[in-house]
């Protein structure tokens, strides 16, 4: 049986969710991972930076496959704290944007690919603040 209620309208164009929305929770997920100290943007992001323009969810890539509409490939790029397990870290950044993502979205994730960009330790990120 058919359900007449149901329709075949995407979730990325009729709700609006674009690439930057997605990034924007995957980028919180990651960030709430412990062991990630930031999220490294790519040559693209720092370019629309400097010109002034704001990027939601800086440090990921969201991708939106051609076959599905629901699906979708996220890419983050996390600096790892020195004296973390780097596969560990980046096994629970997998796991928690995909997890956010899908709940906060309702887009099912196909893949999370983890790129480290650096190890930074704990004495760097505290000048920082300062």
């Amino acid at each position: 049986m058919i359900n007449e209620n149901y329709s075949q309208e995407s979730i990325k164009g009729d709700r609006s969710m674009t690439q930057g929305f997605v990034a924007q929770y995957a980028a919180e997920a990651a960030l709430q991972v412990d062991g990630v100290c930031e999220l490294v943007p790519s040559f693209a992001v720092a370019l629309k930076e400097k010109v002034g323009i704001v990027h939601e969810g800086k440090g990921i890539r969201v991708i939106f496959s051609e076959d599905s509409e629901d699906i979708s490939s996220i890419t983050v790029y996390p600096v790892i704290i020195y004296g973390k397990i780097i596969p560990e870290v980046a096994w629970e950044i997998q796991e928690r944007v995909k997890a956010d993502v899908e709940r906060f979205t309702g887009l099912e994730v196909g893949s999370v690919d983890v790129y480290v960009c650096g190890v930074r330790e704990r004495s760097d990120m505290a000048e920082e603040v300062k």
